[in-house]
């Protein structure tokens, strides 16, 4: 090769013997990192199977955009969002300089030394990109640390929100989290040492300009007397080495794991899953999830997929309002309890009577003994399952598509199958069954509300109308709210808009249901509200109710999405726009319709 031609040796001053030792070293810490990947990967494999490959291409690049601009983390909090911006890129582009020196040195050079191409302008353009990365990396790194050394984030705190004992202790969580910012920074300051030490060594000109970085730290370490021709190249060489080594073989077994799957989690992640809740798998014995093998397998990938960044358990208005429920705290419970049982399952121990362990989990948490454990109300308490809203601000504020609500359903489907429901709720579902609405009344004072109108509103039932106007139960029933749907109805009726309602024939169209774990009642409720929406004459469709509108827009199957489902404040713009609604007085200033849950987060 000309000496002239810009390049570096890989392995300077090292000789064969130390080579020999790196491959070696080299080949231990893949061996511990694929040990790792394929215990996670056979923990997996006890999930049930879901179909999420459909699309896979356009999965693919939604989750590549995502992931390249950062999307889900700058638009919640830039400080943080810049940081991990800047540790991604340097993370990523480091990598690829790794990777494509292995490439030239381990796979060309043996092959074909003529077609190496790590040296010229290929070296160069390599040097400069790697330096300004390494740099990001490390600003990343210390914008990270200082917010969670300093800032004092309650998305940081890992104490419990259900009042734990003080026995269950995440002290190790918080080491983690420090060892993986430790190794990525110390990983990239000695890289930056062992360019400079090996700078100092011939100064070749090129680097001035195409290795900055390296440069001043040669400058640097020349000024302390060191250079690279003393044994400081050698030691400093090999503790960058050992470090990195180190780090690839802890990757699966910490927070570092995060790098390797999330991007797989958001490829897999479903948007519509919370929407459009999955029904109970027809090969279960009951409804809900009792044990870890009714989960999915890519309900077992969220868990590892977290973070533990706990934007969820900040946003969550149960934790905000002191309810003992954190979506955080559920996902690292169920982790714990997943990990546990992958050690028993490899000991070949009784999966029954194992002790779930932080001790033995790795960077877990002790959580308590195992006897005949049920997850829903014991490992996962009763009132914490209860405490959810099912609102989504978990869901909407994870940056890597971990999807909390289709699995509190499914745990609230099995309390409910063994009768485990307060009071209170019991007559709800009572009332659901008996009257179709949550509040006991009978059927035929759904359309009380009607009375004071000047007109009568169309029954839907007996004369075909453009629009079909499901109401909802509090819209028909509750004093507050009457007055209300009154205005509204006299407000359709100026506009003229060709409308109609169902009458006593409405029902809840059981959403609550749902998502309080009691799916054969919805099951019965969609059924019969099927049957009275097909008797009826109508075009489309609106409804007053975020949740009615969600129910009958993404979980009733209405002719395959023949009708137009709106909500009322969707109707009334297009009223607005068109002309057909025209205010006495002009509307000063814009409006907002405040339901950031079934509108906002469902449907938005």
């Amino acid at each position: 090769m000309p000496p002239e031609l810009p390049t570096r040796e890989v392995f300077a001053g090292l000789g064969l013997g130390w080579e020999l030792v790196f491959y070696v070293l080299s080949v231990l810490a893949l061996l511990v990192f694929c040990w790792g990947v394929y215990v996670r990967l056979r923990k997996y494999r006890r999930g049930r199977a879901v179909n999420r490959f459909d699309r896979l291409p356009a999965r693919i690049v939604h989750a590549a955009q995502l992931v390249a601009r950062n999307a889900t983390l700058t638009r919640t909090d830039l400080y943080a969002g810049l940081g991990h911006l800047a540790i991604m890129w340097g993370f990523i582009v480091l990598f690829l300089g790794t990777a494509i020196l292995t490439i030239d040195y381990d796979l060309v050079r043996p092959l074909h030394p003529a077609w190496r191409f790590w040296k010229g302008d290929f070296y160069l353009w390599y040097s400069l990109l790697l330096d300004l990365f390494g740099v990001a990396l490390l600003v990343g790194l210390i914008l990270m640390a200082v917010r969670r050394g300093f800032f004092r984030l309650p998305q940081l705190d890992y104490r419990r929100a259900d009042a734990e004992a003080e026995s269950y202790d995440r002290a190790l969580y918080i080491w983690d989290d420090w060892i993986f910012l430790g190794l990525l920074f110390f990983v990239t300051l000695t890289g930056f040492l062992v360019e400079g030490l090996r700078i100092s060594r011939d100064w070749p000109a090129y680097e001035e300009a195409w290795s900055p970085v390296g440069w001043l730290t040669a400058g640097w370490v020349a000024r302390l007397g060191v250079t690279g021709g003393n044994p400081a190249h050698f030691y400093v060489w090999w503790g960058h080495a050992l470090l990195a080594l180190g780090f690839v073989a802890y990757i699966p077994y910490s927070k570092a794991f995060h790098l390797v799957i999330d991007f797989a989690n958001l490829v897999f992640h479903d948007e519509d899953t919370a929407r459009r809740l999955p029904a109970p798998a027809v090969d279960a014995a009951a409804p809900g999830y009792e044990r870890l093998e009714d989960f999915t397998w890519k309900e077992l990938l969220d868990l590892d997929a977290c973070t533990r960044c706990g934007r969820c358990h900040a946003t969550c208005p149960a934790q905000l309002s002191e309810l003992p429920f954190s979506p955080r705290d559920l996902i690292l419970d169920l982790r714990e309890y997943a990990d546990a049982l992958a050690i028993a399952e490899r000991a070949r121990l009784d999966q029954q009577r194992v002790k779930v362990d932080g001790r033995k989990v790795l960077f877990g948490a002790h959580v308590a003994a195992l006897d005949g454990l049920a997850l829903a109300g014991s490992l996962i308490k009763r009132e914490s399952l209860w405490s959810c809203t099912t609102c989504m601000a978990c869901m909407d504020i994870c940056p890597v598509g971990v999807e909390h609500v289709p699995v509190i359903v499914q745990l609230r489907r099995a309390l409910v199958q063994r009768g485990e429901t307060d009071e209170k709720l019991t007559e709800a579902l009572v009332n659901l069954g008996r009257y179709g609405n949550s509040f006991g009344q009978s059927e035929r004072k759904r359309a009380v509300w009607t009375q004071g109108l000047e007109f009568r509103p169309k029954d839907a039932r007996q004369e075909p109308v453009q629009w079909l106007w499901y109401l909802g139960e509090y819209a028909c029933y509750h004093p507050a709210l009457q007055g209300i749907t009154r205005s509204l109805a006299r407000v359709l009726h100026a506009a003229h808009l060709d409308y109609g309602i169902l009458y006593e024939t409405e029902r809840n169209t059981g959403n609550d249901a749902r998502r309080v774990g009691e799916e054969g009642l919805f099951e019965v409720l969609r059924e019969k509200n099927t049957q009275t929406l097909q008797q009826a004459k109508f075009n489309d469709l609106f409804s007053t109710d975020p949740h009615v509108y969600n129910t009958l827009k993404n979980e009733y199957n209405l002719n395959h999405g023949r009708h137009r489902i709106l909500h009322y404040t969707e109707l009334l713009a297009e009223l607005l726009t068109s002309g057909r609604l025209r205010p006495a007085r002009r509307l000063a200033g814009r409006v907002t319709y405040h339901d950031p849950c079934y509108l906002g987060r469902y449907n938005g």
